[in-house]
């Protein structure tokens, strides 16, 4: 797993083009294959692929196995004949360059609905049976995720631990009352599933045909508001009235001088330990069935996590936790044939984590904008990788090359373009060739870089709940010429196979 060079291009389906305020699982996912086979690339990484909910993180997902309906293309439901082409003549027009999520999702409810209808009275029974097929093969998760976004609709999308005390506790007559009440709803948001997970494997489908892999991400903590921290109390950090005790986060580190207060529930490892990691192991499945290759986020967490008090303001007064995690991957490997994980190794790294990371010979993550600190040597400096790791010129949580760039030091700028023996134009390009000439098995570039662009393309900055993952590729930034480039350094630097001319 990730034993050859060879390197790949990080892209959240979310940032696609398209002309329906969102990146969908449509005509531009495929395009996007096209231009990785172009280029010469192995690799498409994304982020969560789960239902979003606060601040549209897909780090805080209603669910740890659905997808995000809003990936759902309504092109493609055209096709299927669930919605006509004049249903979606009055769709508005959206900036092509950035999501309003709020505005995306209240303009797609209704065609939504509308295709759900529609097969309801229309679809044959092939059809019906895949259905049917979908909801026995997925049912250890998505009965209870249907009712959890049936009640927050039906409650007007209040957290679960707002609701009345007997749905909050899940009281088996309540439960029972609201699933009769709500029966059509939960239906539809089966549906969706179907729709997500039919075209997802579509995806897949061609990146594989295409020799590409998918690198997903699965957050280590769950959201709070969700359905899975609704529907298994028993397995998190919960008093007898289902209010957190402790929540995750990090303390003070790189990117905050007051950590990150992430406000997750933390697991009871040893009620999981107990049940030999069953929850685990169906969310690695699901995981499994969606990509080829699985970055776990706050790999760390494994060997020791940050436990902070509920109701602190900060991620400052927490504590570390020891976590049974040699025994967990160990049960893992029990499970399943191959464990093809990437552990995001970021952050404060102690030596148990690292004796964790090593001793399953999984690999980490080298930052390459994290290299260039001029006041101190660091494992994050091309010359001191090994074979067995990841590099990326920068993840979803950094700033763009430029931007970084442009706020670091000095200093750190003079010590970067020193070690690089290069002028600072084009720094972006620097970047890409110092990571696909390293050692690194793998080399991961995020679309934005390889495009060039300032802070204003920046995914995410942790710590703030505003203005994030709003950031969308346009149509024409997937040139044949930006292939040919990518794909000259690719063959350059051995991360590809040259084809030998029959002559």
């Amino acid at each position: 797993m990730l034993s050859e060079r060879a390197c790949g291009i990080l892209l959240h389906p979310t940032s696609l083009p398209g002309k329906y305020g969102i990146g969908t699982l449509g005509k531009s996912a495929f395009e996007f294959i096209d231009f990785l086979v172009k280029a010469k690339q192995r690799y498409w990484q994304i982020l969560p692929l789960g239902p979003t909910g606060y601040a549209d993180s897909p780090y805080q997902c209603f669910s740890a196995h659905a997808g995000n309906p809003n990936l759902i293309d309504l092109d493609l439901l055209v096709k299927a004949k669930l919605l006509y082409s004049e249903d979606l003549d009055d769709f508005p027009h959206f900036p092509e360059y950035t999501i309003s999520y709020d505005v995306v999702q209240h303009t797609r409810l209704p065609l939504l609905k509308k295709a759900f209808q529609a097969f309801i009275m229309y679809a044959d029974n092939t059809e019906k049976l895949a259905y049917r097929n979908f909801l026995k093969d997925n049912v250890r998760w998505i009965n209870d995720y249907a009712l959890f976004r049936a009640i927050k609709a039906n409650r007007n999308q209040k957290p679960w631990y707002l609701w009345e005390p007997a749905l909050k506790m899940r009281e088996t007559e309540s439960i029972k009352a609201i699933q009769t009440l709500l029966h059509e709803e939960i239906d539809f948001h089966k549906f969706m599933q179907f729709l997500f997970f039919r075209q997802w494997q579509a995806i897949r489908d061609y990146a594989h045909k295409n020799k590409i892999k998918i690198i997903g991400d699965i957050p280590l903590y769950v959201a709070l508001d969700s359905a899975d921290s609704w529907a298994n109390p028993e397995i998190f950090e919960f008093d007898a009235e289902r209010n957190p005790i402790r929540v995750g986060g990090v303390p003070p580190d790189y990117f905050s001088e007051t950590g990150q207060l992430w406000g997750n529930p933390l697991f009871r490892w040893d009620v999981l330990k107990e049940t030999g990691y069953n929850w685990w192991i169906d969310r690695i499945k699901t995981n499994l069935f969606l990509y080829d290759i699985i970055r776990i986020d706050h790999f760390r967490g494994f060997a020791a996590y940050w436990a902070v008090p509920y109701g602190e303001k900060t991620a400052i007064k927490g504590e570390w936790i020891s976590c049974p995690g040699k025994d967990f991957f160990q049960t893992m490997q029990s499970q399943f044939t191959e464990l093809p994980i990437i552990a995001e190794d970021l952050g404060v790294i102690t030596p148990d984590v690292e004796e964790l990371r090593d001793g399953f010979g999984l690999p980490g993550m080298k930052i390459l904008q994290f290299a260039f600190d001029s006041s101190e040597s660091n494992d994050y400096i091309p010359h001191n990788y090994s074979k067995n790791c990841i590099v990326y010129t920068g993840t979803h949580d950094n700033d763009t090359v430029r931007g970084w760039f442009a706020a670091a030091s000095p200093e750190d700028k003079k010590y970067m373009l020193d070690y690089v023996n290069a002028p600072e134009t084009d720094i972006n390009w620097t970047f890409i060739r110092l990571a696909w000439a390293s050692v690194a098995n793998t080399a991961i570039v995020p679309m934005q870089d390889l495009l060039g662009l300032d802070s204003t393309a920046r995914m995410n900055l942790p710590g703030t709940t505003q203005h994030n993952w709003q950031w969308r590729a346009r149509s024409n930034d997937f040139s044949q010429a930006l292939a040919d480039k990518l794909g000259h350094l690719t063959l350059l630097y051995g991360r590809a196979k040259k084809i030998k001319s029959k002559i």
